[in-house]
């Protein structure tokens, strides 16, 4: 149990890189025509972009599906992409795209630098030139001005926009 516990939390973060690289050389390679839905603004609530959760969810069922009887490792990768997914959903669509107004603000210096991040990989609408791919990664450039961001609010100050982009 405890090392199946490992390997789910392993599997959980080698999610990052796996969707790091999916969403640089894949969405944003030979199914852009799929991923540009996500990259435009539109009224709707779905994107072809959706379906891609899909085949995450498909993955992870074939997982829990070879590693149940008995229950083996396949079982807890399949765990730990379905955690993943959970983790994307919340914090991607629910968080930072606001799909669903659950969450407010807020003023947690990671929550703001990955949200800082992910606006930057959007301020590019095309399927060339974005930057931070990854979804709970940031680069350390966002977590110095989220957190020059954050110390301004807390002193009251108003804070004007800092450009991302470097």
């Amino acid at each position: 149990m405890i090392a199946g516990l490992g390997v789910m939390l392993l599997t959980f973060v080698a999610m990052e890189g796996v969707a790091w690289l999916m969403h640089k050389y894949v969405l944003h390679g030979f199914m852009w025509f799929l991923h540009k839905s996500h990259h435009t603004h539109h009224k709707h609530k779905f994107e072809l972009n959706d379906l891609f959760f899909a085949y995450y969810g498909t993955l992870a069922m074939l997982f829990f599906i070879f590693g149940t009887e008995p229950i083996d490792y396949r079982f807890w990768i399949g765990a730990g992409i379905t955690l993943y997914g959970v983790a994307y959903f919340l914090i991607h669509d629910v968080f930072i795209h606001r799909r669903l107004k659950w969450f407010g603000k807020s003023s947690n210096v990671y929550l703001k630098a990955l949200n800082m991040a992910h606006k930057v990989h959007h301020s590019t609408q095309g399927k060339y030139g974005s930057q931070s791919f990854g979804m709970l990664w940031v680069a350390p450039k966002y977590f110095k001005k989220a957190k020059e961001i954050v110390q301004k609010q807390q002193e009251g100050e108003t804070w004007p926009n800092i450009p991302l982009k470097s």
